[in-house]
């Protein structure tokens, strides 16, 4: 419910600090009072985008704040999805700074336009009469239609349900394409994973694989130079180690005479231990190299297997034929996956349909039984509203698919004379028609739904006399459920408000300012009074205003 709403600098009003109760509430004033300024400045609170051409004084800045006890609304969901603190007393402000910068804020949290429109949207309902062409799309239509049949929580659940079934569709559709595309590819990618698989490659083989080709490509060679190594170390008299003996065993005799002496000995001792067994390690791998032509043969043939897969995969080791190797095993692996993946969504789907198509059969049922007593309703009221002919002719047809409110297409037509087709609404109604059904449409919703504050504006042009006054009763009706204001030029409807405010203008100071103040109950009958007969209003507008308050 909107409880207050203070506006500062905002086109021709200086500030105002207006209260609101709950219940039915009229506002009245001259054509050009400024009425449409209050609805701009209201507009801003639910989202509208700002004009800096609205700021009153260019040099301050414009402020808009509503106050709304949400306590009832059911709107924690909504806060959370915004990602804002609901606050069951909840503060909305906008900001037009004379730069023109615009700023918005919910609970003093910044938001977004989006943000602060998509939470108007279950603050307040405007509507006037170029603006009732909502009853005539079928998305609304359906809110009647189920509101009516109390079908909310089974369209709830269908909804939830519904919107994962979608989700499971898209990815059906998804891990198909990625099948097909994989398919494609799959005989290549397993011909190649199986050549790789083949070579039976290990980490580091390269390197000991082209080590002993070395050897044995020059095996000659190699024996050759070790036979002539070992020879100059091993020749009697004048080899190496015969010579190294010699001076080991001189410089042995000479090692008692010093620390150094002594240090050199054992030195040459040493060396020679180790060149003892350097040429006898050399004679033993002498003795063991030899040609092995086949072996070289099994060699080279492994190592051109390397080149050549590396240069087929544009790599240049085996490490990186096996990370190679590893990948298309997990491609070739995923399409396996991806089978399975798609059989469990389309169990997963499958399993939803059957629910779906159990709560799409219980929506379609009670929209059924709905739809005669809804239409009497509504041209019951139609008929107080002075379309006695009025006739709606509403159906429903089995969609073969699943849409995202049941299986049902619906029909909603309408005529207002005898003996005429009834055919959609927007073909059917004229613009004041429109405003009554719309009218007729909310009065029976006040029944069946809990709806945000609603607001008319001038609805009621186009009626006048007896059918005026009833449109006054069903919004006084209306106002015992929920908190309604109408702005009017009818004083058979603004008599039938609970509250009245008045907008006017007046000249301060060689400016015009628009001002708005609550009237009480003798301004209320000098105000209808005005309505009825003008400035200056005779006794009997004084009686009539009267009785239209009474």
């Amino acid at each position: 419910m909107l409880n207050s709403l203070h506006i500062k600098n905002y086109a021709l009003i200086e500030e105002v600090n207006l209260k609101f109760n709950d219940g039915f509430t009229v506002i009245t004033g001259e054509t050009g009072a400024g009425k449409s300024i209050l609805l701009g400045a209201l507009g801003l609170i639910l989202g509208k985008r700002a004009d800096i051409s609205s700021i009153g004084n260019p040099d301050e800045k414009c402020v808009i704040e509503a106050h709304f006890d949400i306590t009832t609304y059911n709107l924690e969901t909504l806060f959370a999805a915004e990602d804002l603190d609901f606050e069951p007393q909840t503060i909305i402000r906008r900001e037009i700074l004379a730069s023109g910068k615009s700023r918005a804020f919910v609970n003093d949290t910044p938001v977004t336009l989006n943000q602060l429109s998509a939470l108007g949207l279950s603050l307040v309902d405007i509507h006037s009469q170029h603006q009732t062409r909502e009853v005539t799309d079928v998305d609304f239509q359906f809110q009647v239609l189920d509101a009516f049949a109390e079908n909310g929580e089974t369209l709830s659940a269908y909804t939830e349900l519904y919107s994962g079934f979608r989700k499971k569709e898209g990815q059906l559709k998804k891990l198909t394409k990625q099948k097909e595309e994989a398919q494609k590819e799959e005989e290549y990618k397993s011909f190649l994973l199986e050549e790789l698989l083949a070579a039976n490659l290990k980490p580091g083989e390269q390197e000991i694989i082209e080590s002993a080709h070395d050897t044995l490509n020059n095996v000659e060679q190699i024996t050759d130079g070790l036979a002539e190594a070992y020879q100059i170390l091993s020749r009697e008299e004048v080899g190496v180690n015969e010579m190294l003996l010699s001076a080991k065993v001189r410089l042995s005799k000479l090692s008692g005479f010093s620390p150094k002496l002594k240090e050199l000995s054992e030195r040459l001792e040493a060396v020679t231990i180790e060149l003892d067994d350097v040429s006898e390690s050399i004679n033993d791998l002498a003795a063991d190299t030899e040609g092995d032509p086949t072996e070289l043969a099994r060699l080279e043939s492994r190592l051109k297997l390397f080149f050549d897969l590396q240069k087929k995969h544009q790599v240049d080791s085996v490490e990186g034929l096996i990370e190679i190797r590893d990948t298309l095993d997990d491609e070739v692996q995923s399409l396996n996956n991806l089978d399975q993946d798609i059989a469990k969504l389309k169990r997963e789907i499958a399993q939803a349909q059957l629910v779906l198509e159990k709560l799409a059969v219980q929506l379609t049922s009670k929209r059924t039984k709905t739809i005669k007593p809804l239409t009497e309703k509504l041209q019951t009221i139609l008929f107080n509203l002075g379309m006695p002919n009025a006739r709606f002719e509403v159906s429903l047809t089995n969609s073969p698919s699943f849409l995202d409110n049941g299986k049902d297409q619906l029909h909603f037509l309408f005529t207002a004379n005898k003996g005429m087709r009834a055919q959609e609404l927007k073909k059917a109604a004229s613009g004041g028609e429109l405003s009554r059904i719309m009218l007729a449409i909310k009065s029976v919703l006040s029944d069946y739904a809990h709806l945000p504050t609603l607001i008319f504006d001038e609805i009621d042009t186009g009626v006048s006399g007896e059918v005026a006054l009833k449109m006054g009763h069903i919004m006084k009706a209306m106002g015992n459920r929920m908190q309604l204001i109408s702005i009017t030029h009818l004083p058979q409807i603004a008599g039938q408000g609970a509250h009245h405010l008045k907008v006017f203008k007046e000249d301060k100071q060689h400016k015009t300012t628009t001002g708005i103040r609550v009237l009480d109950q003798d301004q209320r009958i000098a105000e209808l009074a005005e309505m009825l007969g003008g400035k200056a209003s005779s006794d009997a507008a004084f009686d009539h205003a009267r009785q239209l308050l009474n």
